[in-house]
């Protein structure tokens, strides 16, 4: 018996996140999961906050995940990590890019940044894993690809072959972007 598993993909619109979670997805369903996933989106075409929910085991009755239900989050603002850290289980893991990108009311004036939204993670408990995954994704020929530099980082916490993940890549992405897709995955990786 497999113990159902949680991971949010947390993100603001534009970032990749949805194909990141199809991409996911797609994973565990070819290695033999039950696998829910649940899309919530807020303003996504216009830099809102996107939502993933991806839940996966033997039988999973339903894709959201409670307060407290997360086992991983994978995110692609560190602010974005800071926001969901109620969503996460104590002790789970937060896989984050290192790259602000400011949201409405801090560009509109109404808030401010924090200071160290990833030190408020590490002080709850959390296990950051910090990557600058837009020079990751700039190194691999697109900024675009900072979403597969995620999911190679978030690789490296599970023990699906390396080869189950490229066939994931090559079924999700179109193929006139496959290569550059698959080497910022490896970058994520650090392989």
């Amino acid at each position: 018996m497999v113990e159902t598993k949680s991971i949010m993909i947390v993100g603001v619109g534009g970032q990749g996140s949805l194909l990141s979670s199809k991409l996911l997805g797609r994973l565990l369903l070819d290695e033999g999961y039950d696998v829910k996933v649940s899309e919530v989106h807020g303003m996504s075409q216009r830099g809102g906050s996107v939502v993933t929910y991806v839940r996966f085991g033997d039988k999973v009755a339903s894709p959201i995940v409670d307060l407290g239900g997360a086992d991983m989050v994978v995110s692609f603002e560190p602010l974005e990590a800071a926001r969901y850290c109620a969503y996460m289980k104590e002790g789970a893991i937060a896989v984050t890019n290192t790259q602000k990108v400011d949201p409405m009311p801090v560009i509109t004036g109404a808030a401010v940044y924090p200071e160290d939204p990833l030190g408020m993670l590490e002080k709850k408990g959390m296990k950051v894993d910090a990557i600058d995954a837009l020079a990751l994704a700039r190194e691999a020929g697109s900024v675009r690809a900072v979403n597969l530099v995620l999911l190679g980082r978030m690789s490296r916490y599970f023990d699906f072959s390396l080869d189950a993940w490229m066939r994931a890549i090559d079924a999700c992405v179109p193929p006139k972007f496959i290569e550059i897709n698959r080497l910022a995955f490896m970058l994520g990786r650090g392989e």
